[in-house]
C-alpha cells in the first residue's frame, strides 16, 4: 500500500512541477518514488549510477546539441531558404514546411512554420491551417532517429534506435495517409513564387539535416561503435558545426544558446534515468503488472491519458515503458503500440505548447481544433486498443 502511495503522488508532482521544469520533475518524482520503496542508501547509488553512466553522460550531450542546431539553422537563414525552394506545389508546401520545422526541436516551432501555411495556403480555412500546422509539424518526427524522445525512449526499451523506428513506419504511413485524407486533400490552389529556385539553398540546409542521421546510422552499424551514444554525439555534432561554418551571417552563439537552453534538454535525460533507475529498483512495477489486464493494453490506454495531460512524449514514456518491462521485454511490435498512444495523445492534447501558439496565431478556437483532429485520432487509438487486446493475448 505504501509503494502505491508513493507512486501516486510521485506522478502527482511531476505533472505538476512539469509544467514549470520537466527535468526538476523527474528528478523530485524519482527522489519521492524512492523515499517511499527504497533506503536512502540505494536512491543514493542510483542517482550516482546514473550521473556517471558513460552512455548516459553521452546521450545528455547530444541531445543537448540537437537544439543548437535548430537555433543555428534559424538565425543564418538556412531553414528559410530549404522551405523556399521547395518547389512542390501548395499541397506539398501545407505538409512538409511544418514537416521539415519540425525535424529539430526548436522552441517555439510552430509559429515558424504558421506563417507559411499563412502564406502558401490563401483561400484555405484557419482552422484547417492549425490542424495541417500541428500534425504534420509531429508526424515525421515520430520517426526521425534525432528525435530526442524516440532516441531515449528506444534506449529505455532496450532497442536498437532504428529497429524502433523500423517498426513505427507503419503506424507513420497510416497516419501519413489519415493527414492526406481528412486535411490535404481539402487544400486547392498553386503558389507564385517571388523569386527563382536555387538548387544550392535547397541542399545545403537539407544536407546539414541529413548529416546527423547518416553519420550516427553509419557509425553504429558500420563502424560499430561500442558506445553507440557517441556515434550520436558526433553526427549531432557535425551537423552543428556545418551549419555555424556554412552561415552566410556571422552567428551569436551566446543568443543562441540563451534563446534554445540546450542544457534543458540534457538535464530532462538525466532525470528520465534516474527515475527510471529508481523505478526498476522499486516494487511499484510488479505492483501495477499485478493488475488484471492484459500489459499492452494498460500501457496504450495509460500511456494515451499521460500523454494527452501532460502534453509530452517523454515523460509519459519514462513513466509507461518500465511499466511493461516489469513484464517482459520490449518487442519492437509491443515498443511500436505503446509509443503509438503516447505519440498521438501528445500530439491533440491542448496542454501541448505547439497547439496553443498555433491556436493563437490564427485566432481559431479550441473547439475546432478539436472537432478536425478528433476523427483521426480517435481512428488510430482503436485501431492500437484492438491490436493490444486481441493480438497482444
Amino acid at each position: 500500500m505504501l509503494s502505491w502511495i508513493g507512486f501516486i503522488i510521485s506522478l502527482i508532482v511531476i505533472l505538476i512541477v512539469a509544467r514549470k521544469n520537466l527535468p526538476l520533475a523527474l528528478f523530485c518524482g524519482a527522489v519521492i518514488l524512492g523515499l517511499f520503496t527504497l533506503p536512502l542508501v540505494s536512491i543514493l547509488e542510483k542517482i550516482i549510477y546514473t550521473l556517471t553512466d558513460p552512455s548516459i553522460i553521452l546521450l545528455a550531450l547530444a541531445m543537448g546539441v540537437i537544439p543548437m542546431i535548430g537555433g543555428a539553422m534559424k538565425q543564418s537563414g538556412q531553414m528559410d531558404d530549404l522551405v523556399n525552394n521547395l518547389r512542390i506545389g501548395r499541397k506539398g508546401l501545407m505538409a512538409l514546411s511544418p514537416a521539415i520545422m519540425g525535424l529539430l526541436p526548436m522552441p517555439g516551432g510552430a509559429l515558424l512554420s504558421a506563417p507559411i501555411l499563412e502564406k502558401g495556403g490563401e483561400g484555405v480555412a484557419d482552422d484547417l491551417k492549425v490542424v495541417i500546422n500541428n500534425w504534420f509539424r509531429h508526424l515525421f518526427v515520430m520517426i526521425y532517429p534525432l528525435s530526442s524522445a524516440l532516441i531515449a525512449s528506444a534506449k529505455i526499451s532496450n532497442l536498437d534506435l532504428y529497429t524502433a523506428v523500423l517498426s513505427l513506419l507503419p503506424a507513420f504511413a497510416f497516419a501519413l495517409f489519415l493527414g492526406y485524407i481528412f486535411f490535404i486533400r481539402k487544400v486547392h490552389g498553386n503558389i507564385i513564387y517571388s523569386s527563382p529556385f536555387s538548387l544550392k539553398k535547397l541542399l545545403m540546409p537539407l544536407g546539414i539535416i541529413l548529416v546527423a542521421p547518416f553519420l550516427d546510422f553509419v557509425l553504429k552499424k558500420i563502424f560499430a561503435f561500442h558506445v553507440e551514444e557517441i556515434a550520436t554525439l558526433i553526427g549531432v555534432s557535425t551537423a552543428f558545426i556545418l551549419s555555424w561554418k556554412l552561415s552566410r551571417a556571422k552567428l551569436n552563439l551566446k543568443e543562441i544558446s540563451k534563446k534554445m537552453k540546450p542544457w534543458n534538454f540534457s538535464l530532462i535525460i538525466l532525470g528520465m534515468f534516474i527515475f527510471l533507475h529508481i523505478f526498476q529498483s522499486s516494487n511499484v512495477a510488479n505492483l501495477i503488472a499485478s493488475i488484471p489486464l492484459p500489459p499492452a493494453t494498460l500501457c496504450v490506454v495509460a500511456g494515451f491519458i499521460l500523454g494527452f495531460a501532460t502534453g509530452r512524449v517523454l515523460l509519459p514514456a519514462s513513466i509507461i515503458l518500465p511499466v511493461y518491462l516489469a513484464t517482459s521485454t520490449i518487442s519492437p511490435f509491443v515498443f511500436a503500440i505503446i509509443y503509438t498512444s503516447i505519440f498521438f495523445a501528445y500530439i491533440i492534447s491542448p496542454v501541448h505548447p505547439c497547439v496553443c501558439v498555433t491556436i493563437e496565431y490564427f485566432n481559431v478556437p479550441l473547439k475546432n481544433f478539436f472537432k478536425l483532429l478528433a476523427a483521426p485520432t480517435f481512428i488510430i487509438f482503436v485501431i492500437i486498443i484492438l491490436i493490444s487486446i486481441f493480438v497482444m493475448t
